[in-house]
């Protein structure tokens, strides 16, 4: 695996690393407020970034488009704004940066559905 493909899933095992340690602390302190961003840290963290990693490790001709670095720091981006964001909202400190958090995430998901079919159209 190497390129964006490797990019993706390495930081998708950071990501899941990070969820794991922050899931040991919540068991630790008995305080499970924080569950909803230990989950989407989880889920969109590691779950999708791992899965656009396997695709782009299968599928070598959406790997090689400029698009795919333009997917992973949307990607990025999301799990950077969103895992702090939730944290803050449920803290009632702010919603701001999980809601840039979840546009990124969604243009992320979009840009993705992009590449699947453009992908598909061009080896079809």
């Amino acid at each position: 695996m190497r390129g964006v493909a490797f990019w993706f899933f390495a930081s998708a095992v950071v990501y899941v690393t990070i969820g794991m340690l922050f899931g040991i602390w919540m068991s630790a302190s008995h305080d499970h407020t924080l569950a909803a961003a230990h989950g989407h840290l989880n889920l969109v963290g590691w779950v999708t970034m791992g899965l656009f990693g396997v695709y782009y490790h299968l599928v070598p001709a959406a790997a090689a488009n400029p698009l795919a670095k333009v997917h992973f720091l949307l990607a990025t981006a999301a799990v950077w704004l969103m895992f702090p964001g939730i944290i803050l909202a449920i803290q009632q400190q702010t919603e701001l940066l999980a809601i840039l958090g979840s546009f990124a995430a969604l243009l992320s998901m979009l840009t993705f559905l992009f590449t699947v079919v453009r992908t598909r159209a061009a080896t079809a």
